[in-house]
């Protein structure tokens, strides 16, 4: 039986997605014809004749024909691309057709270690999507035992399951993973036309159709990692109208802080103590040119004769902030 993929919305490449669509219209007028497996087809032939002149009729003996179980999945990437990660939990999710004729159950088996990976993921396991929103959420979506087999899934019937996975720490911004999803019909799989006898639905036999019987469909994980760099300078303005840093010369003091590579970083706060033998110079304080209040609570930023603190928040990927602020050489 061609594999079909009616429902999935995306798949793991363009050139799968070009497979899909066509298998899909190929076969449309085949899968409105499938005959489920365990249907009973019947037949009875009717035969008419003439004796002495009276038409006469005659049925033979019924003949009846079990349908076999066909065998056979598709299976594709749900993720609109490459999914990226940090170090922690990551997600992928795959959909799962049964393209056969009859209820089927499917052994699904996660690889993460692939040819050419510049890091391998670590399965944590894999869930089932129970609620049926498209999305994993802890705690709802079931984790099946290993080996993971989903639940019977019927005749054109849909699935989507997830591959939960472990990403290390230490890797380099960009550093990709491949993560293939196989995927094969529980009652058996193989060379097509393989029988598995009495397996079938109905007590008749299922035999493999000409996918094998199983997919593979693979995910990408993407590395996003950043780095905060801080980069300090001065300038100084004197009571003379130069840049000499004299007793009563005012040094402004520049922070800025960078982020380098393609994640963002939460919780960044810049500090800096106030130089001894200075004086820190009230409402000074600035972010990016912004001026902000001394007082600690009114906004990101607070000054004091101790030292300075800035909230700069999140920032992203290859933003930068700068703070500043004054002080006076003590006299």
């Amino acid at each position: 039986m061609t594999a079909v993929w009616h429902n999935l919305k995306v798949v793991s490449s363009a050139g799968f997605a070009l497979l899909a669509a066509c298998a899909l219209f190929s076969s449309a007028a085949l899968r409105a014809q499938a005959t489920p497996a365990g249907a009973i087809i019947e037949s009875t032939a009717q035969a008419t004749y003439q004796d002495a002149g009276s038409a006469r009729s005659v049925s033979s003996n019924a003949v009846q024909v079990r349908v076999d179980e066909l065998l056979g999945v598709a299976v594709a990437s749900r993720d609109a691309g490459p999914v990226t990660a940090r170090a922690g939990p990551a997600v992928l999710h795959f959909g799962i057709q049964n393209t056969g004729n009859g209820p089927e159950q499917f052994i699904l088996e996660p690889v993460t270690s692939v040819a050419g990976n510049g890091f391998d993921a670590v399965l944590d396991g894999v869930a089932v999507d129970s609620n049926g929103n498209d999305a994993y959420d802890a705690g709802i979506d079931q984790i099946l035992p290993v080996p993971a087999t989903t639940a019977m899934i019927p005749m054109d019937g849909n699935a989507v399951v997830f591959v939960l996975l472990a990403v290390p720490a230490g890797l380099a911004d960009g550093a990709t993973s491949q993560v293939r999803l196989s995927v094969r019909a529980a009652t058996g799989s193989g060379a097509p036309g393989t029988v598995f006898a009495g397996a079938g639905e109905g007590g008749g036999d299922a035999v493999v159709g000409s996918a094998s019987a199983s997919a593979l469909a693979g995910g990408q994980l993407v590395a996003s990692a950043s780095s905060v760099t801080l980069v300090e300078w001065a300038s100084v303005a004197d009571p003379f109208g130069g840049t000499a840093a004299v007793p009563g010369a005012i040094v402004t003091y520049s922070v800025q802080a960078l982020v380098t590579g393609s994640a963002d970083v939460d919780g960044l706060v810049v500090t800096d103590a106030i130089p001894p033998r200075t004086t820190y110079r009230a409402n000074s304080l600035q972010r990016d040119g912004a001026p902000l209040t001394d007082a600690a609570g009114d906004d990101a930023g607070e000054a004091s004769a101790a030292g300075i603190s800035v909230e700069l928040g999140t920032l992203a990927g290859g933003a930068s902030s700068t703070v500043s602020f004054a002080v006076a050489i003590n006299e």
